[in-house]
C-alpha cells in the first residue's frame, strides 16, 4: 500500500466522521436521538416538552403556565377510597413535575379518620399559607358524591348541603389566598351498595340513578362557581366531568384518572378526545398557542358548540293505508288477525320501552331520568299519529277504541303508565315479575275483556344484560338470559288468551361506541360508563370487545332459537313472533361523516323521539312481513315508510299464515367420542425442491417434529379419568408432538402436519414416562432444565438413522415456565425473570449453533390467573390444584402476593419476546425462532351456563385434558400461519372441528419475522464491481511496517472523536429528560 493510498483512506475516514458529526448535529437540532431506542426513548414520546418560558412571571391567573406553579394542595380527599384518591393526586403531581421538578405537594393528614368539612380544610390551608403572597399555588378541591344516596328521597337536600360546603370553602380561599388557581372536581366511586339500602333493590336502575346524581351535583356546582372572579390573581374552575373510580381499579385506571384531571387543568385543545378506550395513556401537553392552565376567562365554556341540532324533526307519520276495517266477526285464530281487531296493547322491557329521556331537550342531561311513556315507540299514546308516531297511535288509526297504551311522564306504577310495565334498568331476570304484574292488571281492569279482547304485547329486553355481562358472565350468560325470557313467555302462553306477542330481537349495541369516540359530539361518556359500563370499557381490537360482540350475537341467536322451537304455537289463540328489525342497525351518519346525535337523548345512549318514531314504523312493518322474510337491517338515515296490509293477506303475519316451517329445537348433539378435527386445506404440496431458507418453508417441507418442555408437553394426565390415572403421561395426544391415530380422532400439531407430509418423523405415541419419539419434555421441569433437554434432543436426532440431520427440515416447539411461575414465591432469586431469560437464551443458542434447517416455536407462558376460576367438586380439584401451583392459587384476591406473581407472569412473557425478537437468531438463513402468543391473554373457556368449562382440564384442574390439548394444537397451528405482529394473542377455545387455518396461494409458508415484513422497496441496481478483487492491478499487497503502526493510532483517535460526539448527545438528552420529570419511583 502506497502513502497515497494511506492518505485516501484517512480522508475517507475523516469524511465519514464529519458526516456522522453532521448527522448528530442535525438530529440534535430536530430533537431526535441517534442512539438505539431504549426504555427512556419509549416514554419520552409520552411526556411533554417544556414550552418556551414567559418573558416575565405572570401577574394574572389567566396567563398562568404549569411551570410557574410552586405547590399543589389537595382538599376533600374522601375517607372511603382515600388511598386510591391519594394515588391519583400523586400521579397528577408527577405530571406537573414535567414543568416544575421541585413542585411541592400537600394533602390532608392521612392519619385523620374523622371526616372534616371542606370549609374546615380550607380554613386550615388558608391559615398555613397566609404568609405566602408571591408564589403561584394550585388547589385541587375534590367534592365527594359518595356520602349521598342516589336513590334516596333526600338526595336533593343532600346535594344542596354538599354545594353549600363547597361554596363556603371557595369563599374562604378567595378571601384569604393570593396567587391561587382552584380547580374543583366531583369524585365518586362506581358503587354505593354498602351505604345505600335502596341501591340494593334490583329493580332500581343503579347506574342511571348514580349518573343522574353526579350530573345534578355538577350542575349545582356550576351554578355557584360560574361567577368569574374579579381578582386577577385568583380563579375557580369546575371540571366538566366527574372523576369516577371504577370497581377493582388497578394502576392503569389510576393513571387514566390522573390524566383526566390533567387534561381538564389545561386549556382545551382542538379535536381533543376523551381518555377512554385506549391501550396506552396519552398525555396532552400545553402548546404555544394554548400554554396556560384553564380558567373561565382563557377557556370559556364551549359546550354549546357540542350540542346536537335542536332543529325540529317531523315526529308524525302519514297513514297510507286505506282499508282499515276489522274482520267481519271477531276472529278465533291469531293467524287471521287484522290490525283493527286489536283491542289492547301492552309492553314489557327496560328503559327503552319506559322511554327514558325521549322527550328531553338536547341540552338537559338530567331529563334522561324522566320516563316519557307517552312517547314510547311500542306502547305510547300521547296525542296522535300526526305528531307522535308509536305503535298504539298507528293501531288507533284502525281502531280508535284501542286501550292499554301509556301517556305522559312517570314510572310503571303511575296510573297513566297503564299496561306499559317496562322498568328502567330492568334485565331479563326481571321479566317474569313484569309479566305477573301485567297479567294481574289486565285481569282486574274493567276496560279490558280479558278472555275475548285481542291483545298485542311487545317484549323488548336484554340491553342491560349486555351492559353488565362483563361484571358476571355467568349471571348474564346467553343461556340464563333466554331462560328468563322463556319463563316469562311461558306464563303469557299459559295464562293470557287471544294474544300475539312481539319478541323484539336485541339490538346490536356495539356501534353505540362510535358516539363516544368523537369529542366534537359532546357526548357525556362518563355518564354512559355508569349506565352501561361493559360497552365502553373494552378496548378497540381487544378480546374483551370481541366477547361483547359474541355475547350480543349469542343473545340474538338464543331468541331466534326459542321462537323457532314452536313452543308457543300449540293453539290458535296465542303466538309469539320474533321481530328482528334491530338485529343490524347502522348508526345514523351526518353528511360530514360523524354520527348523528339527534337520534339520541342527551346522554348519547338512550334514544330520542326521532329514533322512537322510526322504531315504531320498523316494528309495524315487521309485523306485516312474513315470518322467514322479515327485514332485519335498518338504516335509519334512509327513513322508513309505513307498509299496509295486503288484500291477499290482510293479517298480522305469523309462522302459520306465512307457511313457515319451524326448524324445531336444535338436535341433541351426539356424545363426543373424540377430539379430532376436520381438514379442508387444498394447498398441501411441498416446495419443488428442498428450500434453503426458513422463511420459504411450506408445511409439507417439514420432515421432523420435536418438543421441549414440562408436564403439559409430556401429556401429564391428559386422558385421566380418576386420580390414579393423573400421573400417567399420555404423550400420544400431546398438543405439540403427539401422533396417536389420525387428525380425525386426535388433534395434535403432528397430526395436522401429517396431512401435508404423512411420513413426518419424531412424533410421540402412546403413554408412559421417558423419551418417546423426539418428545423430550419432562414433567415438573423448569426453564433451568431446558438446556439439558436440548442436548438430549440433538443426540436423539443425530442417532436416528431415519433422519438426515443436515438436510431434513425440523420444527421444534418449546413451551416452558409454568413451574417457574408456580414456585416463584419459594425461590425468587433463582426463578427470577432474568434467570428465566438466561436459561432460555442458553437453550436457543445451542439450537442455533448446532442444529441446521430448523424453525423453533417458542410459546409465551400462559396467563395463569384464569386458573383461579377453575373449580370442580372433586378432591383432585380442591386439593391438588393449589398444591401444583401454590404461589398463584393460594394468595387472597387483591393481595400484594398475588399482584407480585401476576407481574412476574407478564415479565416472563416480556422476557421471551425481547429475547426472541432481539435479532440474536437472525444471522442464519436456515434458522428461525418465532414466538407463538396465543396463550398470552388467556381466556378461560366457558360452558353454556357461563361457568368455566372444566372438561378442558384434567383431574387436578390445572393440567389440560385431551380436549384442552386439541384446542391448543389448533391454536398453535393457526398462530404459525399468522404473520408476526398480527398473531392472535388469546386462546379461543371452542373445540369446533372446522377452525384449522390453511396456507394460502399468496403466502404458502410458515410465518417468520422476516417473511412477515412488507417487501423492500425497489432501488437502483447496485454497483456490480466484485469487491473481492483489487480496484487497480498496480496496487501492491505489501503493507509497510510504519503504516501498520500508524493506522491503529489514527483509528483510535477517530473512534474517540465519534464516541465523544455520541456520548455528548446522549448525555444532553438524558439531562433534558431528568430536568423535565423525575421518573424514578413514580406510578407511571
Amino acid at each position: 500500500m502506497t502513502p497515497r493510498s494511506v492518505l485516501l483512506i484517512l480522508a475517507a475516514l475523516i469524511a465519514t466522521c464529519a458526516q456522522f458529526t453532521e448527522t448528530v448535529s442535525t438530529a440534535r437540532e430536530n430533537g431526535q436521538s441517534t442512539e438505539t431506542p431504549e426504555r427512556t426513548d419509549n416514554y419520552m414520546a409520552l411526556l411533554c416538552s417544556p414550552t418556551p418560558a414567559a418573558l416575565s412571571p405572570s401577574t394574572s391567573v389567566d396567563a398562568l403556565r404549569p411551570a410557574e406553579l410552586s405547590a399543589v394542595y389537595t382538599l376533600g380527599l374522601p375517607l372511603i377510597h382515600r388511598q386510591e384518591a391519594s394515588t391519583v393526586v400523586r400521579r397528577l403531581a408527577e405530571l406537573l413535575s414535567m414543568f416544575t421538578p421541585d413542585i411541592i405537594t400537600h394533602g390532608v393528614d392521612q392519619t385523620l379518620l374523622q371526616p372534616r368539612s371542606l370549609l374546615e380544610e380550607a380554613e386550615e390551608l388558608s391559615l398555613s399559607l397566609s404568609h405566602q403572597v408571591s408564589d403561584w399555588k394550585f388547589v385541587l378541591l375534590l367534592v365527594s358524591a359518595d356520602s349521598t344516596c342516589a336513590c334516596s328521597p333526600h338526595a336533593a337536600a343532600d346535594v344542596e348541603a354538599v354545594v353549600r360546603d363547597v361554596e363556603a370553602a371557595v369563599q374562604t380561599l378567595q378571601r384569604t389566598m393570593h396567587r391561587a388557581l382552584v380547580h374543583v372536581a366531583v369524585w365518586s366511586a362506581h358503587h354505593q351498595h354498602n351505604k345505600c339500602e335502596c341501591m340494593k333493590d334490583e329493580g332500581i336502575n343503579q347506574g342511571l340513578h348514580k349518573a343522574t346524581l353526579l350530573k345534578t351535583l355538577q350542575d349545582s356546582l356550576s351554578h355557584i362557581l360560574g361567577q368569574k372572579s374579579k381578582r386577577g390573581d385568583f380563579a375557580v374552575v369546575l371540571h366538566s366531568a366527574p372523576v369516577v373510580l371504577e370497581p377493582n381499579s388497578d394502576s392503569d385506571d389510576m393513571d387514566k384518572l390522573a390524566v383526566q384531571l390533567w387534561t381538564n387543568m389545561l386549556q382545551p385543545m382542538t379535536g381533543q378526545t376523551e381518555v377512554m378506550d385506549k391501550g396506552v395513556v396519552t398525555i396532552p401537553c400545553p402548546t404555544e398557542d394554548k400554554p396556560f392552565l384553564r380558567t373561565q376567562i382563557n377557556s370559556p365554556n364551549d359546550g354549546d358548540n357540542n350540542k346536537p341540532s335542536t332543529a325540529s324533526a317531523v315526529m308524525g307519520t302519514e297513514m297510507p293505508c286505506t282499508d282499515r276495517s276489522p274482520s267481519p266477526t271477531t276472529p278465533a285464530s291469531v293467524h287471521e288477525l287484522r290490525p283493527a281487531d286489536i283491542k289492547v296493547v301492552a309492553a314489557l322491557g327496560d328503559s327503552l320501552t319506559a322511554a327514558n329521556g325521549v322527550g328531553a331537550k338536547a341540552d338537559n342531561l338530567l331529563l334522561v331520568i324522566n320516563e316519557y311513556r307517552g312517547l314510547s315507540w311500542s306502547i305510547g299514546g300521547d296525542k296522535n299519529i300526526t305528531s307522535v308516531t308509536t305503535l298504539p297511535n298507528i293501531l288507533r288509526e284502525f281502531n280508535p277504541s284501542l286501550t292499554g297504551f301509556s301517556r305522559g311522564i312517570g314510572n310503571q306504577n303511575n296510573p297513566r303508565a297503564f299496561l306499559n310495565q317496562a322498568v328502567a334498568g330492568a334485565k331479563s331476570g326481571d321479566t317474569v315479575q313484569q309479566v305477573r304484574v301485567l297479567v294481574d292488571k289486565m285481569k282486574k281492569d274493567l276496560r279490558i275483556d280479558f278472555h275475548n279482547d285481542w291483545k298485542v304485547i311487545t317484549v323488548f329486553i336484554g340491553g342491560n344484560d349486555i351492559c353488565d355481562f362483563c361484571t358476571d358472565s355467568i349471571i348474564f350468560s346467553p343461556r340464563n338470559m333466554i331462560s328468563h325470557i322463556r319463563q316469562a313467555l311461558d306464563i303469557l302462553h299459559s295464562e293470557v288468551p287471544r294474544a300475539i306477542v312481539n319478541l323484539v330481537e336485541l339490538l346490536n349495541i356495539v356501534p353505540l361506541r362510535d358516539l363516544h369516540k368523537d369529542s366534537s359530539l359532546g357526548c357525556p361518556s362518563w355518564f354512559v360508563k355508569l349506565v352501561c359500563p361493559c360497552i365502553l370499557k373494552a378496548k378497540e381490537g381487544s378480546s374483551e370487545l370481541q366477547k361483547v360482540n359474541d355475547f350480543n350475537r349469542a343473545y340474538q341467536h338464543a331468541m331466534r332459537e326459542l321462537v323457532d322451537s314452536g313452543r308457543y304455537d300449540t293453539h290458535d289463540n296465542f303466538t309469539v313472533v320474533l321481530q328482528p328489525f334491530f338485529r343490524e342497525v347502522f348508526l345514523p351518519i351526518l353528511e360530514d361523516g360523524r354520527p348523528d346525535r339527534s337520534f339520541f337523548s342527551p346522554d348519547c345512549f338512550h334514544l330520542s323521539q326521532k329514533a322512537h318514531t322510526l322504531m315504531a314504523r320498523a316494528l309495524w312493518n315487521n309485523m306485516l312481513e312474513p315470518v322467514g322474510n322479515k327485514t332485519f337491517t335498518q338504516d335509519f338515515t334512509a327513513g322508513i315508510d309505513l307498509k299496509c296490509p295486503s288484500e291477499s293477506v290482510p293479517f298480522f303475519r305469523t309462522a302459520v299464515n306465512s307457511n313457515y316451517t319451524f326448524p324445531g329445537p336444535p338436535p341433541t348433539s351426539a356424545p363426543v367420542t373424540n377430539w379430532g378435527s376436520d381438514f379442508s386445506c387444498v394447498n398441501t404440496a411441498a416446495s419443488d425442491s428442498a428450500p434453503t431458507s426458513a422463511h420459504r418453508l411450506r408445511p409439507a417441507d417439514i420432515k421432523v417434529v420435536a418438543a421441549l418442555g414440562d408436564s403439559i408437553t409430556a401429556g401429564f394426565g391428559a386422558k385421566a379419568k380418576n386420580l390414579l390415572d393423573l400421573k400417567t403421561e399420555y404423550k400420544g395426544v400431546s398438543w405439540s408432538i403427539g401422533g396417536d391415530e389420525t387428525l380425525e380422532t386426535v388433534t395434535t400439531l403432528p397430526n395436522i402436519l401429517k396431512k401435508f407430509n404423512p411420513r413426518i418423523k419424531g412424533v410421540s405415541t402412546g403413554q408412559g414416562k421417558g423419551p418417546n419419539g423426539f418428545n423430550v419434555a419432562v414433567s415438573g421441569a423448569k426453564v433451568a432444565g431446558i438446556p439439558a433437554q436440548v442436548r438430549r434432543l440433538i443426540d436423539a436426532i443425530k442417532n436416528d438413522s431415519s433422519v438426515d440431520f443436515q438436510n431434513d427440515w425440523k420444527l421444534v416447539t418449546l413451551f416452558i415456565g409454568g413451574n417457574d411461575l408456580c414456585q416463584y414465591c419459594h425461590d425468587r432469586a433463582s426463578l427470577s425473570p432474568q434467570n428465566y431469560s438466561h436459561h432460555l437464551r442458553t437453550s436457543l443458542d445451542i439450537l442455533y449453533n448446532e442444529v441446521p434447517r430448523t424453525i423453533v416455536n417458542v410459546l409465551e407462558i400462559l396467563e395463569v390467573e384464569g386458573l383461579r376460576r377453575i373449580k370442580r367438586d372433586s378432591l383432585g380439584c380442591s386439593v391438588l390444584q393449589k398444591f401444583v401451583c401454590s404461589c398463584f392459587l393460594e394468595p387472597e384476591e387483591d393481595s400484594p402476593e398475588l399482584a407480585e406473581v401476576k407481574r412476574i407472569n407478564r415479565d416472563l412473557q416480556t422476557e421471551t419476546e425481547t429475547l426472541v425478537y432481539g435479532g440474536r437468531y437472525d444471522g442464519r438463513e436456515d434458522f428461525a425462532v418465532v414466538v407463538q402468543p396465543f396463550l398470552k391473554n388467556t381466556i378461560v373457556p366457558l360452558d353454556l351456563d357461563g361457568r368455566p368449562d372444566t372438561t378442558y382440564f384434567s383431574e387436578d384442574c390445572f393440567h389440560f385434558s385431551e380436549r384442552g390439548h386439541a384446542d391448543m394444537a389448533v391454536a398453535l397451528w393457526n398462530n404459525m400461519l399468522e404473520p408476526v405482529g398480527r398473531k392472535q394473542t388469546y386462546n379461543n377455545f371452542t373445540n369446533a372441528r372446522n377452525i384449522i387455518k390453511c396456507p394460502t396461494e399468496e403466502h404458502p409458508y410458515i410465518f417468520t419475522r422476516v417473511n412477515s415484513l412488507p417487501p423492500p422497496t425497489s432501488t437502483s441496481a447496485p454497483n456490480t464491481h466484485n469487491t473481492s478483487e483489487p480496484l487497480s492491478p498496480n496496487c501492491s499487497d505489501n503493507v509497510p511496517v510504519w503504516l501498520a503502526a500508524i493506522l491503529p493510532i489514527v483509528g483510535l483517535l477517530i473512534g474517540c472523536a465519534v464516541t465523544w460526539l455520541f456520548l455528548s448527545c446522549r448525555a444532553k438528552r438524558s439531562k433534558r429528560l431528568m430536568a423535565a420529570v423525575e421518573m424514578r419511583g413514580t406510578g407511571f
